[in-house]
């Protein structure tokens, strides 16, 4: 195995053979490059407590809430770029790192690349800003539940709150206006099966839900900024 000298260290640090790389990432050369910057992946299914099957592609918060952590604890991370691409998920666990997320007080920026659906628009906007590609969706819809449900007063109400968690999160977090949200979220006849909005790139800006259209190159120039001008206050 072949060695460099790492610069911070300036200990001799091994340069994985050609073939790992080949293995592990589907390519043959990977940048030698220390990044004061976590790249923070949130992809496919939310996996909540409920194990899905292992066919699906999943995201599992108990993977995430300890990123987090660490990142909040590194001082060698000035920032966090989110990528989402999810069609949602279990309710409680994406809510839980939305809120994570939120907290952070490090520099936060996240990019929806193929879509940010249902329990994934609380994601998009808990980061400090957020952008959307022009080809991105997003779906906006109120909350499914599945398998069996007490069909008494109290059930209904226990969903309205949960909804309404979710609703607030939103609004707080994004420039969107609660009345404006509702209306797209109870919105019918766009959805085959379902009420609700399918937003598009640019109609994700334009509604308030998203900051920006953009893409990896907007995001890291905004996150760069953002992390100067933290340091800069301190």
């Amino acid at each position: 195995m072949d060695f460099l000298k790492n610069e911070e260290t300036g200990q001799p640090q091994a340069i994985p053979p050609v073939q790992d790389n080949l293995k592990n990432f589907g390519q043959t050369n990977i940048p030698n490059f220390e990044s004061d910057i976590h790249c923070l992946t949130i992809i496919g299914q939310i996996e909540g407590h409920m194990i899905l099957p292992p066919q699906n592609k999943t995201t599992k918060y108990e993977h995430i809430i300890p990123q987090l952590v660490a990142i909040e604890e590194n001082p060698n991370i000035k920032g966090v770029l989110i990528l989402l691409n999810t069609v949602g998920g279990d309710v409680e666990a994406g809510l839980a790192i939305s809120e994570m997320i939120a907290s952070l007080s490090k520099p936060t920026v996240s990019i929806v690349l193929g879509g940010g659906h249902s329990i994934g628009v609380p994601l998009a906007v808990s980061a400090n800003y957020s952008y959307i590609v022009p080809s991105a969706t997003m779906t906006i819809h109120p909350i499914r539940m599945t398998g069996l449900v007490v069909g008494v007063p109290q059930t209904f109400d226990y969903f309205n709150k949960m909804q309404d968690r979710i609703v607030e999160f939103i609004v707080r977090n994004s420039k969107v206006k609660r009345e404006v949200f509702m209306k797209l979220m109870l919105k019918t006849g766009e959805l085959a099966n379902d009420i609700g909005t399918i937003l598009v790139g640019k109609e994700a800006v334009d509604y308030g839900l998203i900051d920006e259209i953009g893409g990896i190159k907007e995001a890291l120039k905004r996150l760069h900024t953002m992390i100067k001008e933290r340091e800069g206050e301190k």
